[in-house]
C-alpha cells in the first residue's frame, strides 16, 4: 500500500487551524519552514490567538502527515511571554510572531507582530558592570578547568559549558540576543559571522583532535577588552563586620 504524500506544509497549517480553531481571532505559521531552513524533521510551529482560552499552552500533535507544535494563547497571555523572553534574552515567541505568515487575523494579529518586532529591535536588558564581572569569572573559571583537564570525557563536557557561557557574555556584551542550542550559531551569525565562523572552528578543532589551543586563544581574545582572565579579588557575597 502506497504511503500518502503529506500536503504542504501552508495547507497543513491551514487544515489544522480549519479543524482545531476555527473561531480564533489570530493565527500564525512560523519556525523553519517559513524561513526556507526546513529538514526532513522540521514541525510545523503554530501561534494562535483565542480569546476563549483561559491560560496559555503548549501541545505537540502529528497530524496532515505533519508534527505539529502548537502555542495556543488568549489575547493577553502572550505578553508574559513577551516579559520572560526579554529578561532571559532568548526571544523565542517575539521571534515566532515577528517573522510568521499570518493564516488567521480578526483584526490582532498586526498589532501583536508590531510588538514582538520592537521588543526584538530593542534587544536584551544592558549587563550590569557587577554582572559582567560575574560572567567574566565564571568563563575564567571554565576556561582553567578544560586548560588543566587530563580526562577526555570531563573535558567533553567543560567545553560545552564554556562554549554556552562564552557565547552569552559575547552577544550580551554587545547588546544582541542570545541562543540555545541550534540558536547559538544563528545568533552568532546575525551579531557578527566572521567571529561565529572563528568560534565553531575552535570548538569543532577541540572536539577533533583535543587541542585546546583555539578555545583557549577565542577566549581570552573575547575577554581581553573586559581585563582578561578574572580569578585574584574577585568576591561575592562577602560582608563586612561593620555593614
Amino acid at each position: 500500500m502506497k504511503e500518502l504524500k503529506r500536503v504542504g506544509p501552508l495547507q497543513a497549517a491551514k487544515q489544522f487551524i480549519f479543524a482545531h480553531y476555527p473561531n480564533c481571532q489570530g493565527a500564525l505559521l512560523a519556525g523553519s519552514v517559513i524561513r526556507g531552513e526546513a529538514t526532513h524533521t522540521s514541525d510545523l510551529d503554530l501561534v494562535i490567538f483565542d480569546e476563549s482560552l483561559t491560560s496559555s499552552f503548549r501541545e505537540s500533535l502529528i497530524e496532515f502527515g505533519w508534527a505539529i507544535e502548537v502555542f495556543a494563547h488568549n489575547l493577553t497571555s502572550y505578553q508574559a511571554f513577551f516579559k520572560s523572553d526579554f529578561e532571559r534574552a532568548r526571544p523565542s515567541l517575539p521571534r515566532m510572531i515577528s517573522e510568521g505568515i499570518i493564516l488567521v487575523d480578526n483584526g490582532i494579529v498586526q498589532s501583536i507582530k508590531k510588538e514582538a518586532k520592537q521588543l526584538l529591535e530593542k534587544g536584551p536588558e544592558k549587563w550590569t558592570k557587577e554582572t559582567i564581572e560575574l560572567k567574566r569569572y565564571f568563563i575564567s573559571d571554565a576556561l582553567d578547568d578544560l586548560i588543566g583537564s587530563s580526562n577526555k570525557s570531563e573535558a567533553l563536557f567543560i567545553a560545552n559549558t564554556l562554549a554556552y557561557i562564552t557565547h552569552e557574555f559575547v552577544l550580551r556584551t554587545n547588546g544582541h540576543w542570545i541562543g540555545d542550542s541550534k540558536w547559538i550559531v544563528r545568533s552568532l551569525n546575525h551579531y557578527n559571522e566572521s567571529f561565529s565562523k572563528e568560534f565553531v572552528e575552535a570548538f569543532d578543532t577541540f572536539y577533533k583532535t583535543r587541542n585546546k589551543d583555539k578555545v583557549i586563544q577565542l577566549v581570552d581574545k573575547v575577554l581581553e577588552p573586559y581585563g582578561g582572565r578574572l580569578f585574584e579579588g574577585f568576591s561575592l557575597w562577602k560582608k563586612r563586620l561593620n555593614e
